[in-house]
């Protein structure tokens, strides 16, 4: 029986030596096994194919009806582990937070399981009629948010 850590650690072992990282193993209803990967610089569909093609090859007759997927997160999809987050540090991404209140920003920083993001607000400053647009810096944990994604901007 195939399970979610042995898929796991063989896919490690072939991001080692690659500059991927796992970003989520799901066992489909369907009998696929579908396997996300990213990278700073994007996901090859070349890598996807040879990382498919390792695990068939270290699996063997265990995979069994099992169906592999391998692909990259989605563009625009939420973020699942901290190293997406550090991938789009200065990229726009949009924060929807347990209170169901959306903010898009700038990723300005990510420590450990917080994340900074720097969003433009209008306030009230004395001695001005109209409320001016200031940047404002508002800090989120990823544990207390229903998710944070990147923004594709176009320029």
């Amino acid at each position: 029986m195939i399970t979610k850590e042995t898929i796991k650690t063989l896919t490690e072992e072939w991001l080692h030596d690659n500059d991927y990282f796992l970003v989520d193993i799901n066992f489909a209803s369907d009998d696929r096994i579908v396997i996300e990967i990213d990278h700073a610089d994007g996901v090859w569909i070349e890598d996807c194919a040879e990382l498919s093609r390792f695990l068939q090859e270290r699996l063997g007759d265990e995979l069994g009806d099992y169906e592999l997927e391998v692909g990259s997160a989605g563009l625009g999809q939420p973020f699942k582990v901290v190293q997406q987050y550090l991938n789009h540090i200065g990229d726009t991404v949009e924060v929807l937070d347990l209170e169901g209140k959306k903010v898009q920003g700038t990723l300005k920083s990510v420590d450990g399981r917080d994340f900074v993001v720097t969003v433009q607000e209008k306030q009230k400053q004395e001695g001005k009629k109209r409320p001016v647009i200031v940047d404002v810096d508002k800090t989120y944990s990823m544990d207390a948010i229903k998710y944070a994604k990147y923004i594709l901007a176009f320029k």
